[in-house]
């Protein structure tokens, strides 16, 4: 298959204005994730996706970029319309906020759209702290790998340990963290961002519940991978730490 990666950046963040162009260890941010995902053996090709100037400007450096419509209310939309421009058979919508992507990762999820309409990753998760946090979401699978649900809250709900701790109580199951990237087949993706916006994605405010409600099923890559994003300018600094401390 042609698959091509796809990195949405957008200018405008809440918490961190212009954090694509933030500099990490020197080196821009949107570029550091670019050349992660370059190396990527599964990608013919790595496409920033952006609508504002200054991104395109500096992203044109080291990789293709693409200009999109400013009023896309996700991710998702913009990597779309990208999409509609190429001649690929597949996509990896890859964050832009993580700079040391594991170039494996981005391989797994590809890898699979050979076989399946969809796809994503999703890690063990070993923290206490990430157990209840309604900001690490979690998936559920079946027996064949595909995603039964995603949520906010700690699933599934084990009934004979309730009462224990966190600590305890992923000892006991092997719960999964949901990792925001995803891969489509070309056609599927084009089909999804017409459908409007699920019950289930409104109150989760996941987008990839509008998958699952209208019938498009997500292979689950199980990977061993901890993501570090970049949300807030603090953040700058933890990740320069990791890139010191591991040459990266």
């Amino acid at each position: 298959m042609k698959v091509v990666g796809i990195v949405p950046a957008r200018y405008a963040s809440t918490r961190f204005p212009g954090k694509p162009l933030a500099l990490v260890g020197g080196t821009p941010l949107i570029q550091r994730v670019v050349e992660r995902c370059q190396k990527a053996r599964s990608l013919c090709e790595v496409i920033v996706a952006t609508d504002d100037e200054r991104i395109r400007k500096l992203a044109a450096r080291f990789c293709r970029v693409e200009m999109t419509d400013p009023n896309h209310a996700s991710g998702s939309d913009r990597v779309a319309e990208v999409a509609s421009r190429l001649a690929c058979d597949g996509v990896v919508n890859i964050q832009g906020d993580e700079p040391l992507i594991d170039s494996q990762v981005v391989d797994s999820v590809a890898v699979v759209l050979s076989q399946a309409e969809m796809s994503t990753a999703a890690t063990p998760i070993d923290s206490p702290d990430e157990y209840n946090d309604p900001n690490v979401v979690k998936v559920v699978v079946n027996g064949a790998g595909l995603a039964l649900y995603f949520s906010r809250r700690t699933i599934p709900y084990l009934r004979e340990a309730a009462s224990r701790s966190a600590s305890e109580q992923l000892a006991a199951f092997p719960f999964l963290k949901h990792l925001g990237i995803y891969g489509y087949r070309r056609e599927t993706l084009l089909r999804l961002v017409q459908f409007p916006v699920s019950a289930l994605e409104a109150a989760e405010k996941l987008e990839q519940l509008r998958a699952l409600e209208n019938g498009i099923p997500i292979a689950v890559v199980k990977v061993k991978y901890e993501g570090v994003a970049v949300d807030v300018p603090e953040d700058v600094v933890r990740v320069e730490r990791l890139l010191k401390r591991s040459s990266i």
